[in-house]
């Protein structure tokens, strides 16, 4: 078993795979409706209901969105959304693609599945409906609600009866018996009345049923051939009506664990050979009706598991069945009413009585069976090879068809028709008669043919004798048959001077065309072809008698003349009654089927010849219409002669008289010409004035706007000059503050420092006072010495660098000069440039000097661009060289600092063992002692140099930073001063040109 969810989607498959029933419950697929959100909740389908073809199906759910399931092709589509719940469906309508839909408002509505519009909107119900039910032929269909029930006639959507009952009975169901005209209507208290769908006549009322067996029905079900009710409720038993004998037969009791039934539904078996056969049921038959008089506890049954024993067919029964058809075959009778194909007459007006009208999809089929008609497709052939019959060369002009293939079809049977007797290319009312199977058989030419043809032969007799006339002898006919039925009608006719050639002729050579729909038009002719050539003049008849209350209050001739070429609110059924009930009560003196021939097909291979009509008329006819139709085109030809001669003189006399108008035209014209020329030369003239006007006046606006111009490009230069200078000064400012920062900060750190240095300093200050002060001496005297011995190495050491110091100043130095030197002439020259440009530009014309000038201050700028750009790379290299230098320094200090640190303790250590040496020579202990004494003090004292070594280097560190903050503020004052004097020298140069700001 497959399963489908729906969705939001509006088409798709209905399974993606070969579809197989499943072996339990025989379910093909499952098909789910969830809507795709969020939260997903499913939509319940409420109804459905199938097609009379049984091959797709429609359902609605109870949003309101209904679907069309096509099995046969595997699709299913999305319809209509109507946005209720649907409370009842049906979609065997006589036309196909629609169906009707009962919503939650009460209003029935009729969709197209096609083009999926609303075709109708019904209303009537002031309950919901709960049931659709539609008559066999899709021309009715009865709504039913608990309150009512209606029935409304699917072709005008109108609404034809309704059935009003007792509040205290509700409806239980009104339903059509399948192919048949009968009406079903139970009632909740189990009453139960068959109905005539015509006449709405009550036929039969089926009795009550048992007492012991006493339920409530509330579902109900009825055979193929509408013989067998089922009836069913809240109870286990079932009841099963015979409808012919209009009685219960049988009660099946279900199992007991069965409380109620719900559905109820007979399956095909034996009607369709078995194709749609189920499998057998789970029920097996204990006790059947016996043939005898029955009460009520007879009809009992009972109903267990198991499967239904159906006979086998056993060999006698085929036996006898081939003896019966050799016994019928041997029956003149049947042999004459039994067709090549099967079909039996006799059975099929039987059929007919019975549902009044063939089934629609064997329609054609029963006709060409009834009519014999032998296809003669070469005889066929050669007609139409014949081409179009003059007589039908203009037919659009007289009946001007729509549908071009229709008309082309009319022209061809029309033309094979008159080839194949003369007669019909004079019968003005041929295409009338005609025309209606052509519509009908469009699409296949050589039966539309032959069934007019055959129509001609047999239910057209004796209607040529008195051509051209209308056929004198057989409205006779109708007229003595409508003088013996209805006299009172015919006496009207007489009184009013109405003739059958108005009340009969328009009938028969439309054949009932004008006056009938389509479908009434064919459950006629369905009753035609199956009866006596005869019963065509009869429905004549009937239609009068039937409408005799309309004629009878018609009193003006137009009156009757529109009356027979229109449509008319009749029952066409009721005509087809009327015209059964003439041909069995009139009487044989004069009733026409005296007087026609019986049925007569047409021959194999040939058709028969047609000469039933006065052929010296036809061929006088002919014969004059050939002569009038010469001697016009000789009155034509010389007409045409005339007319031509008479064309030529006119058009020389027109062609005359136009030369010489043409002539004056012409000379009006060249006056006027001139006249024109002269006024629009004082235009021109007037015209160059304003211009000349205009040009001075734009002239002057575009000095102004260029004058405009040039002061909005000056002060926007001299804006952003500004703003750099502001960016500049606060590029300054911003540094100075930085610089200011970092040296309070660099104070506080050494004031720190030194805070902590001093109380240090301070103990090691006493600690060095407590010694000898002899050694004190000695110390200081060596210190002293080797002071002024570092001094020296320092003086001598730092003679070189600060040469090369003060040498790198002033090389910077000249630089600098070299470069603003550079720049000024750079400047001076370009200047002088200009100037010069000036001079020589003032000699040639002011468009071209616009342009060079442009040109040259172009590159002009390029030169500075790359001059100033020059410049501050040397300065950025300069920089980076005097970085390089400082660093270098630095590092040279730090190595001599390091040196002198490691030469001065060595230094030390070895004058310290000198003098201890010289001193003590002998003592050793003592030596130790001193050597302890000499080698703790030795750090304190380096101590306290180290410290103020330190605070020495942090000054020097401090200055030269402030130094270099002051070089820096210096070099970017100096800057700025000539960054300004080169602004302002731009703009006295611009303002001297300012022609050249302007190009």
């Amino acid at each position: 078993m497959q399963s489908i969810n729906l969705g939001n989607k509006e088409s798709g498959k209905i399974w993606h795979r070969k579809p197989s029933p499943a072996t339990r419950d025989g379910i093909i697929v499952n098909i789910i409706h969830n809507t795709s959100d969020y939260l997903p909740k499913v939509l319940r389908f409420l109804n459905v209901a199938f097609d009379s073809s049984g091959d797709s199906l429609i359902a609605g759910d109870h949003q309101g969105n209904i679907y069309v399931f096509d099995l046969y092709g595997n699709r299913f589509n999305l319809v209509q959304r109507t946005s209720q719940a649907c409370t009842a469906l049906a979609f065997n309508l006589h036309r196909k693609s629609e169906f009707l839909v009962a919503l939650a408002d009460y209003s029935i509505k009729c969709f197209d599945t096609v083009t999926r519009e609303l075709v109708s909107w019904m209303r009537g119900h002031e309950s919901s409906v709960f049931s659709i039910s539609v008559h066999a032929s899709g021309r009715y269909a009865i709504t039913t609600s608990s309150d009512t029930a209606q029935l409304w006639d699917l072709d005008t959507f109108q609404r034809k009866r309704k059935l009003n009952i007792l509040q205290s009975v509700g409806i239980q169901k009104v339903f059509f018996l399948p192919l048949s005209n009968t009406i079903l209507s139970c009632f909740k208290d189990n009453s139960i009345f068959a109905w005539e769908c015509d006449t709405l006549a009550c036929k039969y009322q089926l009795p009550a049923p048992p007492e012991s067996s006493s339920i409530l029905y509330k579902v109900f079900a009825v055979t193929r051939d509408g013989r067998i009710l089922a009836a069913g409720g809240k109870s286990n038993h079932l009841h099963l009506w015979c409808l012919e004998a209009k009685q219960l037969f049988r009660i099946i009791q279900m199992p007991t664990k069965v409380r109620a039934i719900r559905h109820l539904e007979f399956l095909p078996d034996s009607f369709d050979a078995g194709s749609n056969q189920p499998p057998p049921p789970l029920v097996k038959v204990i006790e059947d009706l016996p043939k005898r008089k029955v009460n009520s506890g007879d009809l009992k049954m009972k109903v267990t598991s198991g499967r239904v024993q159906r006979p086998a067919k056993s060999r006698e029964n085929k036996i006898q069945a081939r003896i019966l058809k050799q016994d019928l075959t041997g029956n003149f009778e049947n042999k004459e009413n039994e067709f090549s194909d099967g079909l039996n007459k006799k059975r099929l007006q039987i059929l007919l009585k019975g549902y009044g009208e063939y089934p629609t999809k064997y329609r054609m089929f029963i006709w060409r069976s009834l009519l014999q008609l032998p296809e003669n497709h070469t005889a066929f052939s050669n007609l139409i090879d014949k081409g179009i019959h003059v007589a039908f060369l203009n037919l659009q002009k007289k009946y001007p068809i729509k549908s071009r293939k229709l008309l082309r079809v009319l022209q061809r049977t029309l033309s094979a028709l008159a080839h194949w007797s003369a007669i019909f290319s004079d019968t003005p009312y041929l295409p009338l008669l005609a025309f209606p199977f052509v519509k009908l058989f469009q699409n296949n030419q050589l039966i539309c043919f032959e069934v007019v043809a055959t129509l001609l032969i047999n239910w057209c007799q004796h209607w040529f004798e008195y051509f051209p006339n209308p056929p004198i002898n057989i409205l006779s006919m109708i007229e003595n048959v409508l003088a013996f039925h209805d006299k009172e009608l015919l006496q009207h006719f007489i009184n009013h001077d109405i003739t059958s050639q108005l009340y009969a002729w328009p009938l028969l050579e439309t054949v009932f065309s004008e006056v009938l729909t389509r479908e009434e038009w064919l459950k006629l002719f369905d009753n035609v072809f199956s009866n006596h050539p005869s019963f065509l003049l009869m429905t004549v008849v009937a239609y009068n008698i039937c409408s005799r209350a309309p004629l009878l209050n018609c009193n003006l001739k137009d009156d009757f003349e529109f009356f027979f070429h229109h449509r008319n609110n009749l029952d066409i059924s009721a005509v087809i009654r009327e015209v059964y009930r003439l041909m069995d009560t009139t009487p044989a003196d004069i009733h026409p089927d005296s007087m026609l021939d019986v049925f007569v097909a047409l021959t194999k291979g040939q058709y028969p010849v047609f000469n039933q009509y006065p052929k010296f008329i036809a061929d006088y006819q002919t014969q004059e219409r050939e002569r009038i139709r010469n001697d016009q085109l000789d009155s034509l030809r010389e007409r045409q002669v005339v007319e031509d001669m008479q064309a030529e003189v006119d058009q020389q006399r027109v062609e005359d008289e136009g030369w010489y108008q043409t002539q004056e035209l012409l000379r009006k014209a060249e006056e006027t010409r001139r006249e024109m020329l002269l006024q629009e030369e004082e235009k021109m003239i007037q015209q160059r004035q304003k211009l000349a006007a205009v040009k001075r006046e734009l002239k002057v606006k575009e000095v102004h706007l260029q004058d405009a111009a040039r002061r909005r490009l000056l002060q926007s230069q001299q804006d952003q000059r500004e703003m750099e200078l502001r960016r500049l000064d606060d590029e300054i400012e911003r540094k100075v503050h930085m610089r200011d920062r970092e040296i309070a900060a660099t104070a506080k750190d050494l004031e720190m420092r030194r805070l902590e240095l001093e109380p240090q300093k301070r103990l090691y200050e006493k600690n060095l006072s407590r010694n000898q002060e002899a050694i004190a001496k000695e110390m200081r005297e060596d210190a002293d010495a080797y002071k002024r011995k570092v001094d020296l190495e320092e003086h001598m050491f730092h003679r070189p660098i600060g040469t090369d110091q003060t040498q790198n100043q002033k090389t910077q130095k000249l630089i600098e000069e070299n470069l603003a030197k550079a720049e000024q002439a750079c400047l001076n020259t370009d200047w002088r440039i200009q100037a010069l440009h000036k001079q020589r530009c003032d000699d040639l014309h002011r468009n071209e000097c616009y342009q060079e000038v442009a040109k040259l201050l172009r590159k002009n700028r390029k030169k500075e661009m790359e001059v100033l750009n020059a410049v501050m790379e040397g300065e950025a290299k300069k920089w980076e060289e005097a970085e390089e230098e400082d660093f270098h320094l630095k590092s040279e200090k730090k190595a001599a600092a390091l040196s002198d640190a490691s030469r001065r303790w060595l230094l030390e250590n070895e004058t310290h063992d000198a003098l201890e040496n010289a001193q003590h020579p002998y003592h050793k202990v003592p030596r130790c002692q001193d050597e302890w004494v000499a080698s703790s003090c030795l750090p304190r004292t380096s101590q306290l140099k180290d410290i103020s070594e330190m605070e020495s280097l942090t000054q020097i560190s401090l200055n030269q930073r402030k130094t270099r903050w002051d070089t820096m503020e210096w070099d970017l004052m100096e800057r700025v001063r000539n960054l300004r004097q080169r602004l302002a020298t731009q703009a006295r140069n611009r303002c001297q040109t300012p022609h050249l700001l302007a190009t």
